[in-house]
């Protein structure tokens, strides 16, 4: 008997414009900001020093952009699109920063098909996603345009 992997992801064909997403949600800790700043080396005192932050607008720490950004990658590979079917991370587009996430806030990404481009190469096409991250108040903390190459479904 010979066993095969089949991946669960969608493929390009699958992905219509239009198509919408919402990730399972996934609270940030404290634990997450400071693993971030020690991978990254960013200790910038706005994630790190509790008394420096109470200075500023937040009063406490905020989890860095990027670390963010890295978990909604996460969440869209925990909904299992991506799993065995994409191939790469093209370029991220308008990436905006809209408000902060701290220790505590629990989020979401909301995304949607905006593009559906065919390649040159028939085992693959590209899909332009508009990202969202969704706070548990329903505020957007962060947007972009991600997008992503596919494997097309083998015939």
């Amino acid at each position: 008997m010979t066993l095969s992997y089949k991946p669960r992801g969608k493929y390009f064909e699958d992905f219509q414009v239009g198509d919408e997403l919402v990730t399972p949600a996934r609270t940030i800790t404290s634990t997450d900001i400071v693993n971030f700043a020690c991978i990254s080396g960013d200790f910038n005192e706005v994630h790190v020093n509790h008394e420096y932050c109470k200075t500023t607008p937040f009063g406490e720490p905020i989890a860095h952009g990027p670390l963010i950004y890295a978990i909604m990658g996460g969440l869209q590979y925990a909904s299992g699109i991506n799993d065995g079917t994409m191939l790469a991370l093209l370029g991220i587009d308008n990436w905006r920063l809209l408000g902060p996430v701290k220790h505590g806030d629990t989020i979401r990404m909301h995304s949607r098909v905006i593009e559906k481009k065919e390649t040159s190469k028939p085992d693959r096409g590209v899909i332009v996603f508009e990202r969202r991250c969704i706070k548990q108040d329903g505020s957007v903390a962060q947007e972009m345009k991600t997008t992503l190459m596919y494997k097309r479904r083998p015939t």
